[in-house]
């Protein structure tokens, strides 16, 4: 029987700024998570939330804590990935 796994509401603009702090392509993080290229595109631009367990290896892979890929308000989660976009540009 196949477990449904929960999926959490990551922030897509802080996962790209770590990756790209990382230095790392997403095809490259994509690989050491274990997840597609594409997956990894979807949960940064917010048309798609991550596991629990993918956040884990994003955030190892990153150097960070789980904490540090999440929204600073939960309720935001991924409301308007594209008002967050801006309103990051605008700090």
């Amino acid at each position: 029987m196949e477990q449904a796994q929960t999926r959490l509401a990551q922030d897509p603009v802080r996962v790209l700024r770590k990756r790209v702090q990382a230095g790392l392509a997403q095809n490259e993080l994509a690989a050491r998570v274990g997840i597609s290229a594409a997956q990894l595109c979807r949960i940064e631009k917010g048309k798609s939330g991550a596991s629990a367990s993918v956040l884990s290896r994003l955030a190892a892979q990153l150097d960070c804590e789980i904490a540090d890929l999440m929204p600073p308000d939960p309720t935001a989660a991924m409301a308007d990935p594209t008002a967050a976009m801006a309103e990051s540009n605008a700090a």
